[in-house]
């Protein structure tokens, strides 16, 4: 029964944290030095990671990755946040299709193959069909796999260029706040990774509507593999599993 519950809470928090209800940010803040140097500092910074997230829409047509995802519930009555934790491969193609392959704690798929998101769970021999127009809308994964460039992405969040939280920290920083109202996500912190031959997704953190944190880790990133292709993101249901289609 409990492992039941924890599959359950499990598929949940992986549904949610890809679109449904996810992740966090800390606030922006600006060190004032002298006057002149910090306003010059925080215009290049602003400017370069904008340069780089628009880079990486422009140049990773596809992509395929390990993650790690750790997803946070907010403190209630003094007590911590359950923490929750997870790993698997995310594959994209612009500008419509991705694929989340969950594989601990346990097996899940989420697909959106241009037409329909797809979340199946082996373990429950379920799978559930969503419209992908309507299921995406202002999502984290709009921001890494679906929007073609940045004015398209433009369209659905107001875009920021964060100052790095340390001298130690690598990442060039975009947040992403959702114009919609009624948004499902408080913002998105977008972590871009920078060399001279490409720039890579390394992490995004997204702070939903409800409080809860999710983190994912990005590694072993592969840029335009030639094995990414249309066929990569197709999904038939399994024979014997039940499709629900809300």
């Amino acid at each position: 029964m409990n492992n039941q519950k924890n599959r359950y809470i499990h598929r949940s928090t992986a549904f949610k944290g890809l679109g449904w209800v996810v992740l966090s940010f800390n606030s922006l803040f600006t060190f004032l030095t002298v006057l002149t140097l910090s306003a010059c500092f925080t215009f290049c910074a602003h400017a370069n990671a904008l340069d780089a997230l628009s880079q990486f829409m422009k140049s990773t047509q596809s992509g395929r990755a390990h993650f790690t995802q750790v997803v946070t519930s907010p403190s209630k009555e003094g007590k911590k946040g359950r923490v929750k934790n997870s790993e698997g491969t995310f594959t994209f193609l612009r500008p419509q299709r991705f694929r989340f392959e969950y594989e601990k704690p346990f097996p899940q798929s989420i697909v959106a193959d241009g037409q329909t998101l797809w979340l199946f769970d082996p373990d429950i021999a379920q799978v559930t069909a969503r419209s992908q127009e309507k299921a995406m809308g202002s999502t984290p994964a709009s921001l890494i796999a679906l929007a073609p460039d940045l004015s398209a992405l433009e369209k659905d969040f107001t875009l920021s260029a964060l100052n790095s939280e340390s001298a130690s920290d690598p990442l060039q920083w975009v947040q992403a706040t959702p114009r919609a109202q009624d948004s499902q996500l408080q913002m998105v912190r977008i972590g871009l990774s920078s060399s001279a031959q490409q720039v890579q997704l390394s992490k995004l953190e997204i702070l939903d509507a409800f409080g809860q944190k999710s983190v994912i880790t990005f590694d072993r990133f592969e840029v335009n593999p030639q094995s990414v292709t249309v066929s990569s993101f197709k999904f038939t249901p399994p024979p014997g599993v039940e499709t629900i289609r809300p």
